[in-house]
């Protein structure tokens, strides 16, 4: 591993001060992806700045209803917050399907946020990877990619985004706050991550220097009938190989509000835009959601290899709004 500086922060603004003055310094909070990346020679940074210590680990109601997470709340603090399992369930239910119990105690929101792929072809140094080294090429488009993505790739990357949380954020128009040196800033999730194109290496649309400093949930009355429903290869600890959050805002017998969002099929959390509109307006059941699910994967462009996830995800819609919508009937 590469020799790097250590130091601990107290308050924002001296975070920012280090992050502007060194280019080569990382955020380290939990350090349950940074740390296995840097022992793996993949990350190299300069310094760590350790903000585990700053004002931000608290969840807050803000004014309109809504929730605000603070960046440094652990997952396991995120899953068993009284508001996130009454107000926003889907969220609560990703971040416990997401990592052992261990790796909840110790990770952050804003870490898992920037957590990178778990492609293996990124992982090995001695492999080609344009997220890894820009312009190298990706072995996984010829190689091993049975779980890779089949929304959004191009022929320069087609891993996936391997965060569960982030998935349920973006179902409910989650918004990021940062601060830089010039000032503070929002991203809209949907926005947060950059669409993969020529330029992999790319991943947030974050300022250079930014820190992170939390999430802002807005109030929805999907948002608490609302699951996340995850598949894996194992039944225990594993990335998902597809996955749903979804909400449904059911009144009258008519569909009013509908979020999805799909996991584990993109570069980043994929908001299903048009099965939104396939679903709003529409009476709840097994065809409309058939539909809905059809629309938002007629994108789809499996790979040799992952053309079974169309089916997988096709599926996993339907059987999770399913049982949302028997749920709203009760």
């Amino acid at each position: 591993m590469k020799e790097f500086g250590y130091q601990r922060v107290f308050d924002v603004s001296g975070a920012l001060a280090l992050l502007d003055a060194d280019p080569g310094a990382r955020v380290l909070g939990g350090g349950t992806n940074l740390v296995d990346l840097m022992k793996a020679g993949v990350e190299r940074p300069a310094r760590l700045v350790d903000v585990r210590e700053l004002p931000l680990g608290r969840i807050e109601p803000t004014a309109d209803g809504g929730l605000h997470i603070g960046a440094t709340v652990t997952n396991s603090d995120l899953a068993a917050h009284p508001d996130v399992r009454r107000h926003y369930p889907a969220l609560a239910q990703a971040v416990l399907a997401g990592a052992s119990g261990q790796l909840r105690n110790m990770a952050t929101v804003g870490g898992n946020l920037l957590q990178r792929t778990r492609c293996g072809y990124f992982a090995d140094v001695t492999r080609a990877c344009n997220k890894r080294v820009p312009g190298s090429g990706c072995s996984a488009v010829e190689g091993e990619h049975r779980n890779h993505a089949i929304l959004g790739a191009s022929a320069h990357c087609v891993a996936v985004h391997p965060s569960d949380m982030a998935v349920a954020l973006a179902a409910f128009d989650a918004v990021v706050s940062y601060e830089t040196t010039g000032g503070p800033g929002e991203l809209p999730l949907t926005g947060f991550y950059l669409p993969v194109g020529d330029t992999p290496h790319l991943e947030t649309a974050l300022p250079r220097g930014a820190l992170i400093t939390g999430v802002t949930l807005p109030p929805a009355p999907a948002s608490a009938r609302s699951r996340y429903r995850k598949v894996r290869e194992r039944a225990s600890y594993a990335f998902a190989i597809g996955s749903v959050a979804a909400a449904l805002d059911v009144r009258d017998g008519v569909i009013r509000d509908a979020r999805l969002a799909l996991g584990a099929v993109a570069s980043r959390p994929w908001r299903a835009t048009a099965a939104e509109r396939a679903l709003t307006g529409a009476q709840p059941g097994a065809e409309v959601f058939a539909a809905a699910a059809d629309a938002e994967l007629a994108a789809a462009e499996p790979l040799p290899h992952n053309g079974y996830k169309v089916t997988l995800m096709r599926n996993l819609v339907v059987a999770v709004l399913t049982e949302l919508a028997e749920e709203a009937a009760r």
